[in-house]
């Protein structure tokens, strides 16, 4: 199997993330690709993310019906701070005959030299870096010191193209806590499970609702 990793804290998860995992499934001729949310994600600890149990819903009700994609639990379940390199040691520990590529935008590359264990990283996964069209090109030579010529040319000729699309998680969480419109930002499912459980409200909107 030729699997993508693609981790996250996905708060919320919204149609960037979906697309993002698309091109790389098509373009890399993925059979899989498994959304990672983070328990903690290690450059993020000093924001609360919201549960574990929140995030995971809206990402199964971002996939329902597509095959080709999945949502892992492995960094929830292992608690604390969610380190890569962990995930991808375990990840080959249980699934040894898995071919592993490992999914991020060109702004994720720029601080993977500051991962732990970043050179066993590229080694366990292949990096796979998806440029948005219109941005500026990804800079491999920032892996140099991590990986070997042979791997840095492979790593360079996995390079994902993506349309531009101008979506953020913490763009959606604003909205809603300004009252605004999410739609065709997220999937509707998404979207509803949000306003339905008072996701990403403002102590204003939570007072109102009581």
């Amino acid at each position: 199997m030729r699997v993508g990793l693609f981790g996250g804290s996905f708060d919320p998860v919204h149609y960037a993330h979906l697309l993002l995992a698309e091109c790389c499934r098509e373009q890399c001729r993925l059979d899989r690709v498994v959304f990672l949310p983070a328990a903690v994600s290690p450059h993020k600890q000093g924001r609360a993310l919201t549960s574990p149990e929140h995030r995971v819903a809206m990402l199964e009700l971002a996939i329902a019906g597509e095959a080709g994609f999945a949502v892992s639990r492995e960094e929830i379940q292992r608690g604390g701070i969610s380190y890569t390199v962990e995930t991808l040691r375990r990840w080959r520990a249980e699934n040894p005959s898995d071919e592993l590529f490992l999914l991020m935008g060109a702004d994720v590359l720029n601080d993977l030299p500051t991962w732990r264990e970043a050179a066993s990283v590229c080694q366990l996964a292949m990096p796979v870096v998806v440029h948005r069209a219109g941005a500026p090109p990804p800079d491999f030579e920032r892996l140099a010191p991590l990986a070997p010529p042979g791997r840095l040319r492979s790593i360079r000729s996995h390079q994902v193209e993506m349309p531009p699309i101008g979506i953020s998680s913490s763009e959606l969480r604003s909205r809603v806590a300004q009252g605004l419109s999410i739609r065709y930002r997220t999937p509707r499912a998404v979207e509803q499970y949000i306003l339905t459980n008072g996701l990403y409200r403002s102590p204003d909107q939570a007072a109102l609702r009581r």
